[in-house]
């Protein structure tokens, strides 16, 4: 059963997004100008999903969203590693935007799923320097805190868990429509088909329980939305490590 805790019961995670908003205050006072970030997302809906989560954490941080890269102070890649030309895609963006980032003093993150195989973080810390945070699927939350490690410190930080930890639940969301919604149901996979990577790089089945998943829905529902579209790596074993049976019809009828 998945180990699960409410971001009220983080205190930690709050403390570090207050410490980088207060970080931006005090640039924004000192110049008039407001941090900015950018998101390029590559891969599957999951990824969409933990891109408006990250977007969430950026804006509660003080950070303002832009559409372009000569904008962003921060540009971050959530990256994908099912197929090799995704891979391939991603080390020539990051690459190309080295001369760019060297020029208006702009840095990557790089997260997802690509970060979770360690040949590929050996080969951003030895050829990719304005990569300077990288994070994995399993530690998305730390994310406020590694920032601010870079941000006060000033030296690269990377920081991937190899296996998967408790879910938070309540994590800042930005989302980018009004009338439609990804929400996880469950995360990881069981199966490690011979082809997939991606019980490797996604963890062991996690099912968030359905009280939670209701109420993220009802709230939707509530705040104008229409659509909603239920996010797993495998939906069907919704609920199998909850102990519980036919809890994937159980959740479509609720």
């Amino acid at each position: 059963m998945a180990n699960v805790m409410g971001v009220e019961n983080a205190p930690e995670f709050s403390d570090w997004v207050e410490q980088v908003r207060n970080l931006n205050t005090a640039y924004t006072l000192e110049t008039g100008k407001t941090k900015k970030f950018k998101l390029d997302v590559f891969g599957c809906q999951m990824n969409e999903r933990d891109s408006e989560t990250i977007a969430g954490m950026l804006t509660d941080m003080g950070f303002e969203e832009v559409s372009k890269n000569d904008f962003a102070d921060m540009i971050v890649f959530v990256t994908c590693c099912v197929r090799e030309n995704a891979e391939e895609r991603i080390y020539g963006h990051i690459g190309a935007l080295s001369g760019e980032c060297a020029k208006n003093g702009s840095f990557i993150v790089a997260c997802g799923c690509m970060m979770q195989q360690p040949h590929v973080v050996e080969k951003i810390r030895k050829s990719y320097h304005n990569v300077k945070i990288v994070f994995g699927t399993h530690n998305i939350h730390t994310f406020p805190a590694l920032l601010h490690r870079y941000l006060t410190k000033g030296k690269r930080v990377f920081e991937v868990w190899e296996k998967e930890d408790k879910i938070i639940e309540e994590l800042p969301i930005k989302r980018t429509e009004k009338h439609k919604a990804w929400v996880n149901i469950i995360y990881g996979c069981n199966n490690f088909c011979s082809y997939c990577i991606v019980p490797h790089v996604r963890g062991r089945e996690r099912s968030r329980s359905i009280t939670d998943i209701l109420a993220e829905i009802k709230a939707l529902a509530a705040d104008g939305c229409k659509e909603i579209t239920l996010l797993g790596q495998n939906v069907n074993s919704y609920g199998n490590d909850l102990g519980e049976k036919d809890l994937f019809a159980k959740l479509l009828y609720a």
